[in-house]
């Protein structure tokens, strides 16, 4: 609707013309040709008694033609809005103003504003009535073009009442045009609590000061009651001249852009956007945070210049050019400066912003802030044990450097990956993973050697440590794992297992065991006749190994005979060979044990076992140094040095005449007495390190060691069978322990007596453990004389007191059994 201010002037006009002073018709004429404004009047029945210059100038029909003629036959109209608005003011009674018609004249339409009045006598008696238009083509044309925009647009007049109202303000507001021409733009729009907050508005300021006003967030109240927040752009309205007419304002719903910019401002990553040129057209509230600009600084400034970073120089460039298709740049790791002069580490991402048609509009980038990460990162680095991440899946999410050492991957290869994937090892993808383990316990950590398979395929020998990561609410979010390598360590192992020294072999910290280690290279150096005693299981065979290995033999064979395992007849033909056709089966020439041992050393063990007519045979070899093959009468001579072994007591069995004195005294020559296990139980540590090390090769398990319960079930078992029965009770347990540590349930049921108790388990023993553990049990066991213990243990009053101080042992803890 159009204001139309003349419609008073007009009526106060006509109702001049209707007093008796100027009822002279010509003087009547003459004031309404004079009017700008087209008018014509009707009598009570709307017949036409006037009809001025206006009207036949804008109509095209002169006046003689239109008296006398009623409106709706002058101006026919097939259009619901009839140009006749008169005949509804006589109906009615009651003036209409300011309504937009469409009048046809001929073919055409032409846009007028229309207002009509009752006209009354001196005595109020309706006599007729009056209708005033006006041709509007500039102000309809202006009316369609703000009808068509996409912002509401208001204009006031200079008392800030309502002069213009487009469609998109309807639609906006939920007000129609006529309900707010006219009225004051305040109280349409703004709450009375609102206008008192805000002082002036926008669209004042704009007119009092004469200058634009630009508001991002204003309120206004709709027609159904709701809030509508807008963008408001407010601005003076002056004529051709300067001369002030009221004001604009245009306003845009900013709903969606307040739903948006909430939503980025929930987000924790930093986000703006750009145009194409690289503007930046939003920041969101961590990245104000993140850099420390706050929003009015960077908008409408180049992202690249802002944070003087190179990235976003060359991201621009694609943009400008826009000669490569522009693809998404996801997590690319880059340095911005922001404002208090720091450089912040980043991982940023951007991708592409199109409009419906696909073309490139701007951009949106979103970066978060990496520097605890990188800290993390480096400290990670630092650590020369390999270290890795999962998540709940087993997707790996961060690498060290020590473990890309170690694995052969690199960081980008194993990012992502499930870690059996990378590792490879036989503990992956089961349920004895120490990963999957440590997840599900909820905080037990999982400790394993096992083996990793490397990226070239190699075998890594490893000890790993898995442990459960959670938030600050407990929740489970993965698992970290520590892998330290152990292949230095097992190469020195295999180094010393392999070394050559005078005892190979032979594992001992017995006093007593290492005083005959002491005197082996003595004998060694002689080709004397050695006489082994020792029960069962003592390791005899080992220390006539050991002898031979240190003797100038030891580039010959080493043969062991077990003498009492075979009747005479058999014993012979195998110590000393036969001819063909000495016996029955005897198809040819067979040398015997005698000739494989020629230069080297000849082993016999059990040789209190034999025959007394084996004895006779045996003496005479040992004494002419000569034998004769079965079915041979040629005597052959021999070079070999004879080592005997027995667990008999021959002292005795001379004594008894089962065994020949003269034999013995040649065998006697040198005699070595072997402890039984249970004199020598500072050994049992070292002894089943041994054993667990051995049955993990041959089987290719990963028992890391024995508990504490199970070392002390062994060090108090008597060990009738010796260190052959210690051998075998580790390898009965290795048949129910397959990895981690062997407890007491894995133990034979006559060794624990069928009991298990629940003792805890703080790892694999050291050697550190074991000699401490020695320590104590020996001090114990001589009553905590310490010299007893000196003794026992082979050791110095002061190293004793020194390893006690070492290892912190306490008279509570000896006493505390």
């Amino acid at each position: 609707m159009i204001k139309d201010d003349k419609l008073s002037d007009v009526l106060g006009t006509l109702h001049k013309l209707t007093s008796a002073i100027f009822s002279d018709a010509i003087q009547r004429k003459l004031i309404l040709d004079n009017l700008t404004e087209a008018v014509f009047t009707v009598d009570k029945e709307v017949k036409i008694t006037s009809f001025n210059k206006a009207a036949e100038s804008i109509t095209g029909i002169a006046e003689k033609d239109a008296l006398g003629k009623k409106c709706t036959e002058l101006f026919e109209s097939s259009r619901e809005d009839d140009f006749c608005i008169i005949c509804q003011v006589l109906q009615q009674k009651r003036p209409l103003t300011k309504q937009t018609r469409q009048l046809e004249v001929g073919e055409r339409l032409i846009p007028v504003m229309v207002s009509a009045s009752p006209l009354t006598d001196n005595s109020g008696e309706m006599v007729g009535g009056v209708q005033s238009f006006q041709e509007i083509q500039e102000i309809f044309q202006r009316q369609l073009v703000m009808d068509s925009a996409f912002d509401g647009v208001v204009t006031v007049d200079l008392e800030f009442n309502i002069t213009l109202f487009n469609k998109a303000a309807e639609q906006l507001t939920g007000y129609s045009q006529d309900a707010v021409l006219g009225k004051p733009f305040d109280e349409i729009f703004y709450s009375p609590e609102q206008r008192l907050a805000m002082g002036a508005t926008p669209l004042k300021q704009a007119v009092q000061t004469g200058h634009p006003v630009v508001e991002e967030s204003i309120y206004f109240k709709t027609a159904s009651g709701d809030i509508l927040p807008v963008s408001v752009r407010a601005a003076p309205l002056v004529d051709a001249r300067g001369t002030l007419l009221g004001g604009v304002k245009s306003f845009r719903d900013n709903t969606d852009r307040i739903q948006t910019n909430l939503i980025l401002d929930h987000i924790v990553d930093g986000v703006f956007t750009t145009d194409k040129r690289g503007m930046i057209n939003s920041f969101n509230r961590a990245a104000v945070e993140i850099t420390g600009y706050p929003q009015e600084e960077v908008l409408g400034r180049l992202c690249h210049e802002l944070f003087a970073s190179d990235s976003c120089q060359e991201r621009m460039k694609q943009l400008e050019g826009q000669q490569v298709k522009l693809e998404p740049m996801i997590e690319k790791n880059l340095y911005l400066n922001v404002r208090d002069g720091r450089i912040v580490p980043v991982s940023m991402s951007s991708v592409p912003l199109l409009d419906s048609q696909g073309n490139l509009i701007g951009t949106v980038q979103t970066f978060r802030d990496v520097t605890h990460q990188i800290q993390h990162r480096y400290i990670l680095d630092s650590v020369t044990d390999g270290v890795f991440t999962v998540d709940q899946n087993l997707n790996i999410t961060s690498f060290n450097k020590a473990l890309e050492k170690i694995s052969g991957y690199t960081q980008e290869e194993a990012l992502g990956k499930k870690c059996q994937e990378i590792f490879k090892s036989e503990l992956c993808g089961t349920e004895n993973c120490p990963m999957l383990q440590a997840i599900s316990s909820g905080g037990m950590p999982a400790v394993h050697n096992t083996t990793l398979q490397s990226k070239t395929g190699s075998s890594i020998p490893v000890n790993v440590i898995s442990n459960v990561l959670t938030d600050e609410e407990g929740n489970v979010i993965g698992g970290v794992e520590t892998i330290r390598d152990l292949t230095e360590i097992t190469e020195l192992r295999r180094k010393l297992a392999s070394s050559g020294e005078p005892q190979k072999g032979i594992l001992t910290r017995s006093p007593k065991m290492q005083r005959i280690m002491s005197v082996l290279p003595e004998f060694s150096k002689s080709d004397a006749t050695i006489l082994v005693l020792g029960e069962s299981g003592t390791g005899k065979e080992l220390i006539a190994q050991s002898i031979h290995s240190q003797s100038h033999r030891s580039d010959h064979a080493f043969v062991a005979v077990n003498s009492g395992a075979l009747p005479d007849n058999l014993l012979e033909s195998e110590l000393f060979g036969y001819k063909a056709g000495a016996f029955t089966d005897a198809r040819k020439d067979r040398k015997g044990r005698f000739a494989a041992a020629e230069k080297g050393t000849l082993f016999l063990d059990e040789i209190g076992d034999i025959s007394p007519a084996m004895q006779v045979k045996l003496l005479r070899v040992i004494q002419s140094k000569t034998y004769e093959p079965l079915g041979s009468n040629q005597p052959v001579k021999t070079d070999v040095r004879i080592i005997a072994a027995t667990n008999r007591n021959l002292e005795a069995m001379v004594s008894e005449g089962t065994f020949r004195e003269d034999l013995y005294y040649r065998l006697n020559v040198v005699k070595i007495e072997l402890p039984p296990l249970r004199e020598r139980m500072e050994d049992i540590p070292l002894l089943v390190e041994h054993f667990i090390n051995k049955f993990n090769q041959q089987r290719d398990r990963h028992v890391d060691g024995v508990s504490e319960a199970v070392l002390s079930i062994l060090i108090h078992h008597d060990y009738p069978g010796n260190i052959r029965e210690l051998e075998n009770i580790i390898e009965y347990a290795f048949i129910l322990c397959h990895e981690g540590l062997i407890l007491p349930q894995h133990l034979p049921e006559w060794l624990t007596g069928g009991k298990e108790e629940d003792h805890s388990v703080t790892g694999p023993l050291t050697l550190k453990d074991v000699e401490r553990k020695a320590i104590i049990e020996s001090l114990r066991r001589n009553e905590y004389k310490k010299m007893k213990t000196c003794r026992e243990l082979g050791i110095s009053k002061d190293t004793l007191r020194r390893k006690i101080a070492a290892y912190d042992i306490s008279d509570n803890e000896l006493l505390d059994q």
